[in-house]
């Protein structure tokens, strides 16, 4: 399963480092964050997908604790 959301991320290096560790989530299979469009597409299977998903925001908020998803 594939989605795409909006986040918010403060600069280009905090969105690398963000992707970076976001990678290393058990259960991702791929993940990009871009910060010129403020967007994150996360891979994973559909089952744990939730599970992932808030996995990674965790790792995210450790690069940088203004990272969001825009719901």
């Amino acid at each position: 399963m594939e989605k795409k959301f909006k986040v918010e991320v403060d600069c280009a290096n905090c969105a690398a480092k963000m992707e970076e560790a976001a990678r290393r989530v058990k259960g991702v299979e791929d993940v990009t964050i871009s910060f010129m469009a403020q967007k994150m597409m996360l891979k994973a299977e559909e089952p744990q997908f939730d599970k992932v998903l808030k996995d990674v925001v965790k790792v995210c908020k450790k690069v940088d604790g203004d990272f969001e998803i825009c719901l």
